[in-house]
């Protein structure tokens, strides 16, 4: 096989020891979709050791591997960072050890792309930290939360984060704006969730008998006309957990086009809420190569900071 000029081969590192193939080419081939990477892993465009593989296989040390040049259709590719968000991302960063980062993801920004999202917060920071070999989520947000984001800069640290995370030795703490006067008796909501598919396509979740053990955690912050701000801390990880058990509760979260309700439309427009309040703000988890407990927080943003004034005057 004649290789083209720009073919690149590059010998796999320690660090990158027991990542996926379509993982490490996402870093490599910055702005190319998944899409793409699977298409030429499967032509064999994309050789270990000048072998075929899957875009399953798991590198080991020492492997080559070939890393063919890619010309872009402006349809295919992902978008190019804007200058306004590469400033914000850039200066979203709270803390930053040597292996991993937290960031205070703004409102709005997907946390990676795909259906219909040309760019995420994944794809546009690997664009911004071009000094970065690895960069990967540790978990997710969802598009409209703001607040504390885990990236794990090295692969061994984002094996040893996400074990931590499955065996819940990682809280996260979040602010909510909800309507009505929520019970300061009630201090937590168990209620299965069960994730489905709602008639346009988009992922919803519902309480369900049949779908899986979910518990959250709520404590009454403060108290306002009509609305409460709460403490939630989720002890499962289940997708808009907060959001539907709140719902659940009988108090859905203000600016939640979900699962929101009409009065909480009505509460959201009176205070000038103009996005679901909804706040990741302080994390914790074990520090990757020592286990010590690290704790960040995440401030809100002005945009949430006024909402609370004109609730405390309305």
């Amino acid at each position: 096989m004649a290789e083209g000029r720009d073919v690149q081969w590059i010998e796999v590192t320690e660090g990158q020891v027991g990542q996926r193939i379509d993982n490490f080419l996402r870093t490599r081939l910055k702005g190319a979709p998944k899409t793409l990477i699977y298409r030429i892993v499967r032509k064999g465009e994309v050789r270990v050791n000048k072998k075929r593989v899957k875009v399953d296989y798991r590198l080991v040390a020492g492997d080559m591997v070939r890393v063919p040049p890619l010309r872009l259709a402006p349809e295919e590719a992902v978008r190019e960072v804007s200058d306004n968000l590469r400033n914000l991302l850039a200066g979203s960063v709270l803390v930053e050890g040597p292996e991993w980062l937290v960031i205070n993801k703004p409102s709005g920004l997907a946390v990676h792309g795909g259906s219909g999202v040309k760019i995420g917060l994944i794809e546009a920071l690997r664009q911004v930290r071009e000094d970065l070999d690895f960069l990967e989520l540790v978990h997710r947000l969802d598009r409209d939360t703001s607040g504390c984001l885990l990236l794990a800069k090295t692969r061994p640290a984002l094996l040893t984060l996400n074990e931590a995370l499955m065996k819940r030795q990682m809280n996260k703490q979040y602010l909510a704006l909800v309507a009505g006067r929520w019970p300061a008796r009630r201090d937590y909501v168990s209620a299965r969730l069960d994730r489905f598919e709602a008639g346009n396509g988009e992922r919803r979740v519902r309480v369900d008998p049949a779908g899986k053990v979910s518990r959250t955690q709520f404590a009454v912050r403060e108290t306002f006309e009509g609305v409460t701000l709460i403490e939630a801390e989720p002890i499962t990880g289940r997708t808009h957990q907060i959001r539907v058990h709140a719902a659940h509760a009988g108090h859905p979260l203000l600016g939640d086009d979900k699962y929101g309700s009409r009065e909480g439309g009505r509460l959201a427009e009176r205070i000038g809420l103009e996005r679901l309040f909804l706040h990741a703000s302080a994390l914790t988890f074990p520090e990757p190569r020592s286990g010590r407990p690290v704790h960040i927080k995440a401030p809100l943003g002005d945009e949430l900071e006024r909402v609370l004034v004109r609730a405390r005057q309305a």
